[in-house]
């Protein structure tokens, strides 16, 4: 696969989407959860949603249950959670394994393109590093990513130009997102 829009994925009620749907968009692919400590990010990501999707923009959003069952709601009730709690209105995708044999092969292709360099310094990173380790041993070498809210920014050729651990400033992120629009 040499972009994003060669893959097709599910939607939430489990329909078929390509992603060649998205062609000449800028996207920003994020797997997620419900219950972490992390979840707080839906509220940065639905504001950059707000402020950048008439220029181009979605966030697609793909659930992901594999770190410490953070996400252990139907699609249904994970949906209805952020769109309750956070107001998202951006496309939420099937959830999906990110990691091991069932890995879904958009996010096997996109830590690929990107791989993971840690969590990045302090005291707090240090232990998300510790924590995760012990989590993802069971994947080996099909651990692709790291922790939840791992978001891949897409240009609009289809081309993965970054990868943001959820330790990543938000603001950092919105910033490489205008710049790519």
């Amino acid at each position: 696969m040499s972009t994003v829009y060669d893959f097709k994925v599910k939607d939430r009620k489990g329909n078929e989407v390509s992603l060649n749907e998205y062609a000449g968009k800028v996207l920003l692919i994020v797997n997620t959860a419900t219950g972490c400590g992390f979840t707080p990010h839906y509220e940065p990501l639905e504001a950059m949603y707000k402020e950048f999707r008439d220029k181009g923009f979605e966030i697609l959003d793909f659930p992901c249950n594999q770190f410490a069952n953070q996400a252990p709601g139907s699609e249904d009730e994970i949906h209805e959670f952020c769109t309750l709690k956070f107001g998202t209105e951006f496309p939420q995708f099937a959830k999906i394994d990110v990691n091991g044999e069932n890995a879904d092969p958009l996010f096997a292709w996109l830590a690929t393109e990107k791989p993971f360099n840690g969590f990045g310094k302090g005291l707090k990173n240090a232990a998300l590093n510790k924590f995760a380790a012990m989590n993802n041993k069971k994947y080996g070498e099909k651990t692709y990513i790291g922790w939840n809210f791992t978001k891949f920014l897409i240009d609009r050729e289809g081309k993965v130009i970054a990868r943001f651990e959820p330790t990543e400033d938000m603001e950092k992120v919105k910033a490489a997102v205008a710049t790519a629009l």
